[in-house]
């Protein structure tokens, strides 16, 4: 059986890196940018999207373990650790996409 990873890499990480990208036009004074490549993908965090001020280590920190038990596993990077890392695995689906992004955004809004 075939499982053409690279492919479903390509279609579930446009996916979901639209989808964040939607959640950083809802949420734009915090979510400073989403960038990404195939399933490879960085969300920044920041307190000020003028002066690109790091979002505060405690409440990234807050959020990963809101994240991690709501079942959503993601590393956190950046010079200042501000940016989420998602890499999921490449057999990920766009239901398991969604489901991250769901979650994610709880989180996000719970430390608001």
């Amino acid at each position: 059986k075939e499982e053409k990873l690279q492919e479903n890499s390509l279609r579930v990480g446009t996916h979901l890196l639209e989808s964040l990208a939607k959640l950083r036009d809802q949420l734009p004074n915090i979510i400073g940018d989403v960038r990404g490549k195939g399933l490879l993908i960085g969300m920044e965090m920041v307190t000020d999207k003028e002066s690109r001020k790091p979002f505060p280590v405690e409440k990234m920190n807050a959020i990963l373990d809101r994240c991690r038990n709501n079942g959503l596993l993601l590393g956190k990077g950046g010079n200042f650790g501000n940016v989420f890392r998602i890499k999921p695995p490449m057999c990920i689906t766009i239901e398991d996409a969604d489901f991250a992004v769901n979650v994610l955004e709880d989180a996000i809004r719970k430390e608001l």
